[in-house]
């Protein structure tokens, strides 16, 4: 029962791609803030990518990391209100078949690897049955610890979703923070970031900052400008804002309480929210 109930699910993701395939929109340039997609300003991160458009958001995904260096979202009231209308469904993760099998990850390169597969764009997001189910490729995913995956970093995504529906829309670029030395899993090597963090743009206010998060046992986030961001990944996720905006980061809401967060260790009494200049 249990086999054909995975063959079952198989099949409808096949079906999921065969229809997302024909109804990506062209270069997806709407789900970046003023109709521009996140740029890369570290050379280096540009080798062997690829733009995958779905249906509600957009990945840069990297052949040499075999994951995504940024998604983008455009985040709107309305579309919230269908995600929670669809409620929780069963999905399941698994290899983007848009991507070479040398370029991309594998569900077993996660496997007794003790990371969980985070996230980018959050499947929470997502206000369609496609979308989400687009949500859990591979190529949306980077190895995140428990107790960030489970604990503030489910907090950052519920306090922007609070935001987006507070605001009426925001445009949000999320993904990974790479060290100087970098850990890798499974036999695609996939790369483990250092930390992973979140830009938020909310057109009403004109403002902007961002979440960075450290990928450890005991996470913190902090809250920097887009300038500190991009400076230290490599990504300008809102390349269109002027230097006023990129360098004051705006007044972002605390993570809320991860309904998982009973379930890993406790960060020890450490700040799990920071703010800099």
């Amino acid at each position: 029962m249990a086999m054909r109930h995975h063959r079952a699910g198989l099949a409808l993701i096949a079906l999921f791609w065969a229809t997302a395939s024909q109804a990506a929109p062209a270069g997806c340039a709407e789900f970046g803030g003023d109709g521009q997609l996140p740029v890369l300003t570290n050379e280096a991160l540009g080798q062997q990518t690829v733009l995958l458009c779905n249906d509600a958001f957009a990945v840069l995904h990297s052949g040499i990391s075999h994951g995504p260096l940024w998604t983008a979202e455009h985040l709107t009231e309305e579309d919230l209100e269908r995600s929670m209308q669809i409620g929780r469904v069963v999905r399941f993760f698994h290899a983007d078949p848009r991507l070479s099998f040398e370029d991309r990850a594998e569900l077993s390169d996660y496997r007794a690897s003790d990371y969980d597969r985070g996230h980018m764009a959050c499947s929470g997001d997502e206000p369609s049955l496609q979308a989400q189910e687009q949500s859990f490729s591979l190529a949306n995913v980077v190895p995140q610890t428990p107790e960030l995956n489970e604990g503030i970093w489910t907090g950052v995504e519920m306090a922007v979703r609070r935001l987006a529906r507070r605001e009426g829309e925001l445009y949000v670029v999320t993904g990974p923070a790479f060290g100087a030395s970098v850990k890798t899993i499974g036999s695609h090597r996939v790369f483990v970031p250092s930390a992973t963090w979140k830009a938020v743009y909310d057109p009403a206010e004109d403002e902007a900052g961002a979440y960075f998060c450290q990928n450890s046992s005991q996470p913190t986030c902090t809250i920097i400008s887009i300038g500190a961001l991009t400076q230290a990944t490599g990504v300008d996720p809102f390349p269109s804002l002027p230097d006023e905006i990129r360098q004051t980061a705006m007044t972002l809401p605390r993570p809320l309480k991860s309904p998982y967060a009973d379930r890993i260790r406790p960060a020890s009494g450490s700040p799990v929210l920071e703010t800099t200049p």
